[in-house]
């Protein structure tokens, strides 16, 4: 799959947190496959070890960005740099449990829905819906996070009110639809006659209308086979979406994102006053700290080994151990979540 290529710009080991958990004298890592009904997710489990345990530990569920990104943020058409991964190890670290999973559709997953036009920003709700009703049925986990990175982080807002979640973190996320995002995207990276067919493309799939005739300079954006997804994903509007939670929220943003801006979390700290929020100077869409330009922006992308911005691991740390020891009860007395045992609406 090659989705949305270029409004995913080139798509989306010490990590010391001085955040008062506990340190876990061991990792448990294990597979963690999820059967939906509709298909087989494959995910991976990190699980703290603790020779001690005196309650379960947090557990957080990773929802990746866009495009066919795997369980670890890695991305066959925008780079290899797994930032995923590094923070599902640095959480572990930190005391706190967390699942991460190949999409529908993509690496492992891909027998889940092996055609492009199966896939839609619905199915990707109802996969997080059904992880959540795994995990809190699962008796080694505390209360439930969700952490969604850019378009990750939509999904998480339209899925958060049908889950077990009591808390939810938005890294990177975008606050306006997709559509008008990928304009400016295209703006002065198209000659003018092909900008304005971009845009009534992009005006047919707002409609909701499939568009048969694509100029072959477009495909790879446009291609009959991703307008279902695109159809789906463009009626999307995050900041509403963000607005209505009613469960405490996190807003990260780096200062030197190249593809989401700190307007963008503005927006969504506008749409949602109480949300926590915090711009990381420095920090990138794929959540290290790189200059904004020049080629070390470009080159964090197939990097794995760069840190993880030390910041970034520290808030979110603190504010999933803030969720964790709040009386039973508090984060979901809204109404909005649903309690651990009852059934999960769908």
């Amino acid at each position: 799959m090659r989705r949305l290529a270029l409004f995913c710009l080139y798509l989306f080991a010490g990590l010391a947190s001085s955040v008062a958990l506990a340190a876990p004298t061991s990792i448990l890592q294990r597979p963690y496959d999820l059967d939906t009904g509709h298909g087989v997710l494959r995910g991976t489990l990190l699980l703290p070890q603790s020779p001690s345990p005196q309650s379960p530990p947090p557990v957080a569920l990773l929802i990746a960005g866009s495009g066919p990104t795997d369980r670890d943020g890695n991305n066959p058409e925008g780079g290899q740099n797994a930032y995923l991964r590094k923070l599902a190890e640095a959480l572990a670290e930190n005391g706190i449990a967390s699942v991460r999973y190949d999409k529908r559709g993509v690496a492992r997953s891909l027998p889940a829905a092996p055609r492009e036009e199966e896939l839609s920003v619905e199915a990707y709700v109802s996969d997080v819906v059904a992880w959540s009703d795994k995990l809190a049925h699962d008796p080694r986990f505390g209360r439930q996070i969700l952490i969604g990175h850019s378009e990750g982080a939509l999904i998480a807002s339209l899925a958060a009110p049908q889950t077990h979640a009591e808390a939810l973190v938005s890294l990177a996320g975008s606050a306006r639809p997709i559509g008008d995002v990928l304009r400016e995207q295209l703006q002065g990276r198209l000659a003018p006659p092909l900008l304005a067919q971009a845009d009534q493309l992009i005006d047919g799939l707002q409609a909701g209308q499939l568009q048969p005739k694509v100029p072959e300079p477009l495909k790879v954006l446009f291609r009959p086979s991703v307008q279902p997804y695109l159809i789906s994903l463009f009626r999307q509007d995050p900041a509403r979406a963000f607005a209505m939670l009613k469960l405490p929220t996190l807003i990260l943003q780096g200062t030197n994102d190249i593809q989401v801006g700190v307007e963008d979390a503005q927006a969504l700290k506008r749409a949602k006053p109480d949300s926590d929020f915090h711009l990381i100077s420095g920090m990138n869409h794929i959540l290290r700290i790189v200059p904004t330009s020049g080629p070390q922006q470009l080159a964090s992308y197939n990097n794995p080994n760069l840190p993880l911005a030390r910041e970034l691991v520290e808030r979110v740390s603190a504010f999933i151990q803030k969720a964790q020891g709040l009386p039973g009860g508090t984060l979901a007395e809204s109404g909005a979540t649903v309690s651990r045992n009852a059934p999960v609406r769908r």
